[in-house]
């Protein structure tokens, strides 16, 4: 056993430190542009909701916002008025024409469903780029704009809650240690959906559009429909949750994650800040096999929970792994080391062959729950460096440094494992990707979803 660990440790403390946080290379080789003052202007798109904070920590971390972007006025409102001289538009597209050389870096908060499009003429502009998770909604979507990145040469980041925090960081240096042995098994869990989902058809019902908001930029490359705001409060959707519904809007703002079109699912909005951890720390790839179970299935939105199992073949020191998914409120079986005591809200378990850890949460509570071993884990060496901060690792990129934690060619793998088992829950059967040929080899309706059509004059060309 201890033979077959020595590679591992090696292998994380010196290979997948390494990838995971490149080393520091000099602005002329990256090519992206540098403010004369040396600080980086910023353009956003999609303003509102989770933009309204991470905006701010990117002006926080030392960017300048210089321009402001949004479909809807209201729901940008306190954006606008937190940076009250950066320039207003309403279609992105207008904002990096009229920009021009004004901004060096492109900050992309919108829903999921125009992720590609934000990025992909933010890249094509040589601008740096920071994107919300998941970096894409398609697989064709997410190979391209890596490769439009390695060509752009740019700096990249995606939100996903950072692989090089204290708490990520201190899972990889105790997986590496050997301490719980070679680990074969880890279930990873989160309370998600809190957004309507399990919806059996669109809205029978519509409302007038307010002039504060362009529904036909919202929609952008999907299919035209009418716009609906709420649902009645007779609709048995609101009655519908495994938890409780955070708002009981049918669409925007936030409500977009729970249909196919717009959003990814619970898996798109945890499954990316988990993997960013476990795939550091498994040295995980391209998973061999993905399959599903659910609830009911929709022709339109993903089920109100769902379990997907990822199966990892060997790699370097590392033996075979099978990771198990849960949403909508599901959890794996309770540890007997727990003694009946119960699961987190959300967590990952990482099972070895001489004992099985406990990781709380995203940022907290990590724990062995072999206690002898979890005492004596407290002396394992901090290896790796700490950095943990999304918007400084980007803008320390940007400036030529490191490259980001999160970057879109490392992004590649864990929008990959959102989107993989996101077509193994559609399709309710098991699936085989070859990145090779991007393509599902044992599913053809898996494989039809890999490219995605496009609607109302939009193109990834």
């Amino acid at each position: 056993m201890e033979s077959n660990n020595m590679p591992r440790r090696s292998f994380v403390k010196l290979g997948l430190a390494a990838a995971a946080v490149p080393t520091i290379v000099p602005r002329h080789v990256l090519g992206g542009p540098t403010a004369p003052s040396n600080r980086i202007t910023l353009g956003c798109v999609g303003i509102g909701g989770i933009g309204y904070s991470q905006i701010q920590a990117h002006a926080k971390a030392g960017f300048q916002v210089e321009s402001l972007c949004d479909v809807d006025d209201v729901h940008a409102k306190k954006t606008y008025d937190k940076f009250p001289q950066a320039r207003r538009y309403r279609d992105f597209r207008d904002m990096l024409a009229k920009e021009g050389d004004k901004i060096d870096a492109v900050y992309c908060g919108t829903p999921d469903h125009t992720h590609a499009f934000v990025t992909l003429a933010a890249l094509r502009a040589k601008k740096h780029v920071c994107c919300v998770k998941p970096l894409t909604r398609s697989m064709e979507e997410c190979y391209l704009v890596v490769d439009e990145a390695k060509k752009a040469g740019v700096a990249t980041q995606v939100t996903a809650t950072p692989c090089t925090s204290e708490n990520a960081c201190r899972v990889c240096e105790i997986i590496a240690s050997g301490i719980l042995g070679d680990i074969v098994e880890a279930h990873a869990w989160t309370n998600r959906p809190t957004w309507p989902q399990g919806m059996p058809s669109y809205p029978d019902f519509t409302s007038p559009v307010p002039k504060t908001f362009d529904w036909d930029l919202w929609l952008g490359s999907a299919e035209k429909r009418p716009y609906a705001h709420r649902w009645p409060a007779n609709n048995p959707i609101v009655k519908m949750a495994p938890g409780a519904w955070g708002r009981d809007v049918v669409y925007h703002p936030f409500n977009h994650r729970g249909w196919y079109d717009f959003g990814a699912g619970a898996l798109g909005d945890m499954g990316c800040h988990q993997a960013n951890t476990f795939y550091r720390a498994l040295n995980l790839g391209h998973p061999s096999m993905i399959s599903a179970t659910s609830t009911r299935l929709s022709d339109v939105a993903f089920p109100l929970a769902s379990i997907v199992t990822y199966d990892y073949p060997k790699r370097g020191g590392f033996p075979e792994l099978r990771l198990v998914w849960y949403d909508g409120l599901i959890k794996p079986p309770v540890p007997k080391e727990m003694k009946g005591k119960g699961l987190p809200k959300e967590g990952v378990l990482y099972v070895g062959t001489k004992a099985t850890m406990l990781v709380a949460g995203l940022v907290d509570g990590i724990r062995i729950l072999d206690p002898a071993l979890n005492e004596k884990a407290k002396t394992i060496p901090r290896t790796l460096p700490r950095r943990g901060d999304i918007s400084k690792e980007w803008l320390t990129a940007c400036k030529g440094g490191e490259k980001a934690g999160c970057s879109f060619d490392w992004a590649l793998l864990i929008t990959e494992f959102v989107l993989l088992g996101n077509l193994a829950v559609r399709t309710g059967r098991a699936v085989a990707f070859d990145p090779k040929t991007l393509h599902v080899t044992n599913n053809s309706a898996a494989d039809a979803l890999i490219r995605l059509k496009y609607y109302n004059g939009w193109s990834l060309s």
